[in-house]
């Protein structure tokens, strides 16, 4: 698991995600310098020139760390995920798309003909009228190519492999990568499973904590752009939606900080199952009203519900994704 000059190997890799995970480790600034020192980087094909031939030749359990992010979604995302977990000791689901699901698990709400039908043949400024689809094999002159394959279902990076650890977060704070990369090297990390953040609710670190009331109702919900907010205050008291209540902590609260309510990026709680419904139960609990219209009318403006509330998790979640249907051979309609 260590170089000849006894440095532990560590590896980063990147799936289905944006690339925000590998800007937050460019982010640790000086910080990276001591963990360069510290650790030799034996794989990191965002960041310098490996190949993955180069994992497949070391031997299993050589990595003392593997820190993967993105969710998986294409063949080849699967096919690194299983490599990479037998050559790690311990392998980290890095950011909120491993974690969760992320942003691309939003996908779930299509199949995979929906998908590849909106982006080669009926976006407005795609010109196709042959309505050619990349193909997972080709054959040409030069030989076959292929392209790794798109599956119908965005997955978390434990419904692949298995995982030792989870670093929340969209990306993760520079705080808690320094927190989970000193761990690691001085063997003090906790009971597998864990998630590398503090285990209660933003709220508890939020600066404006002090201005929530102790019994708050709101009869109406604004987004961002509809009203002038008060840099101190509450935001949630002032009829934003911000899921600090329902959001783990540990980043320090900069969204809030910056005058913007929280998205939930670090996830729920240990102690939540499902993030989307923790989120929804608590806006469902501060409507002042027991109006069932009252009630409709609050909870309408909100614009995205699953956008909203399984921002960040809808793979991980208890609905996943949304019901595929089919007619089965003796009719009707099955999912």
């Amino acid at each position: 698991m260590a170089d000849p000059a006894g440095k532990p190997k560590v590896a980063f890799y990147w799936c289905a995600s944006c690339g925000g995970c590998e800007e937050a480790v460019v982010d640790l600034a000086e910080d990276i310098l001591k963990v360069v020192d510290a650790v030799d980087i034996a794989f990191w094909p965002v960041a310098l020139d490996f190949k993955r031939a180069d994992v497949e030749a070391l031997e299993d359990g050589a990595l003392a760390a593997c820190f993967i992010n993105g969710a998986i979604r294409t063949s080849e995302q699967e096919e690194m995920a299983h490599l990479l977990r037998r050559k790690s000791g311990v392998l980290v689901a890095f950011g909120s798309c491993a974690h969760l699901g992320g942003i691309p698990g939003l996908a779930n709400l299509f199949d995979r003909e929906a998908i590849l039908d909106r982006v080669y043949r009926t976006a407005p400024t795609v010109d196709n009228d042959d309505g050619t689809r990349p193909q997972v094999r080709a054959e040409t002159p030069e030989g076959r190519l292929t392209l790794p394959e798109f599956s119908d279902t965005v997955r978390t990076l434990d419904q692949t492999v298995e995982v030792d650890y989870y670093l929340p977060g969209c990306p993760p704070p520079v705080g808690l990568i320094v927190d989970a990369v000193t761990a690691i090297l001085e063997g003090r990390l906790p009971p597998r499973g864990s998630v590398l953040a503090p285990d209660v609710a933003l709220c508890s670190e939020c600066p404006r904590k002090t201005t929530k009331p102790e019994r708050l109702l709101l009869k109406e919900l604004r987004r961002p752009h509809e009203v002038l907010m008060d840099p101190e205050t509450c935001l949630l008291a002032q009829g934003l939606l911000c899921l600090g209540p329902a959001t783990r902590g540990g980043c320090g609260a900069p969204c809030v900080s910056a005058n913007m309510p929280c998205t939930g990026c670090l996830g729920p709680t240990s102690r939540v199952r499902d993030y989307g419904a923790k989120a929804l139960s608590a806006l469902a609990s501060v409507v002042d009203s027991n109006d069932e219209a009252e009630i409709a009318a609050v909870m309408a403006q909100v614009a995205d519900p699953v956008g909203t509330f399984y921002r960040y998790s809808l793979p991980a979640s208890l609905l996943r994704r949304r019901a595929r249907r089919h007619a089965p051979a003796g009719g009707g309609v099955s999912s």
